[in-house]
């Protein structure tokens, strides 16, 4: 197996696929120091080629902007090796973007997936992770033993798979999005704690860790705000309005340049303090004076 890339989820999901007695390749080449060390456990190469050469299954887990591009460069590598790897993207993209990543795959075989909850890291003591997987060849990633994986097989085409994801992901990050704008303005009115107060029983999890939640949510920014973008243009091929998560992007985008928005996820980790998270992403509210 070749995961590209061994980010937080990559690797996570690598580790575990060796645990359950795969040969799990990676390259770093080129990549942070932070994605080498998240990479530790696997079986580095020295370039894409290489691993995808020697794989009979290839992981596209990275960011949603990249999807298109890593398609390509996997039918390049098994183009240029002689070999047919099957491909599953596990990629939070729309319907629409996942038919482009089948065009530019050429005639790899396909498969959807989306991951819903957190890197199944042997150590967490989260939510399970769930792989939901969809297409003729779905069971076949299905079958790939992990032990802190729980992989879904859907009915339907590749493609439900992440019309799934698109909407399971605008709840969880639609509702981040909502709370930073809704916490941002009471705190700008004097009112979050009362706000939250009022709130709490409604949404007990969020309220309880809300410094932590939304530190980690404002690290992941900068890939959300295509993931929106994504759940727009998957609304608005229902024939829903696209202006909601066009707007979400927005959020995430401003999100992306605050102080929070530069950290990493394990930096983030260690934020706890709600109030002081709210300041440090400076969503001002309208009609209120920024603080000084």
């Amino acid at each position: 197996m070749a995961i590209v890339s061994p980010g937080a989820m990559g690797s996570a999901l690598g580790r575990g696929y060796a645990e359950g007695g795969a040969r799990v390749l990676a390259c770093v080449a080129g990549r942070s120091q932070r994605t080498r060390a998240l990479a530790d456990g696997l079986d580095l190469v020295d370039s894409l080629d290489a691993a995808v050469k020697a794989a009979d299954v290839v992981l596209s887990v990275v960011p949603p902007g990249e999807a298109l591009a890593v398609a390509g460069a996997i039918r390049r590598s098994a183009a240029a090796a002689g070999v047919t790897p099957l491909v599953a993207d596990l990629n939070a993209v729309s319907p629409a973007t996942l038919a482009r990543v089948g065009q530019a795959l050429g005639g790899l075989d396909l498969v959807d997936g989306s991951i819903s909850g957190p890197p199944p890291r042997a150590a967490s003591t989260r939510a399970r992770t769930r792989l939901y997987l969809s297409g003729p060849r779905a069971g076949e990633i299905a079958a790939l033993a992990h032990p802190r994986l729980e992989p879904r097989v859907l009915a339907g085409p590749v493609g439900a798979a992440s019309a799934l994801k698109m909407s399971t992901a605008s709840l969880y990050k639609g509702l981040a999005a909502l709370f930073l704008q809704a916490t941002a303005a009471a705190q700008r009115a004097g009112v979050l704690d009362a706000m939250l107060d009022d709130v709490a029983p409604t949404f007990p999890a969020q309220v309880a860790e809300l410094g932590s939640w939304l530190a980690l949510s404002a690290s992941k920014a900068d890939r959300y705000v295509t993931e929106m973008r994504e759940i727009a243009a998957t609304q608005a091929a229902a024939g829903l309005p696209s202006e909601l998560f066009e707007a979400m992007a927005v959020v995430w985008e401003r999100v992306a340049g605050s102080p929070l928005g530069a950290l990493s996820p394990e930096q983030a980790a260690g934020v706890t303090d709600a109030a002081a998270v709210i300041r440090a992403l400076g969503l001002p509210a309208a009609g209120f004076p920024p603080e000084t």
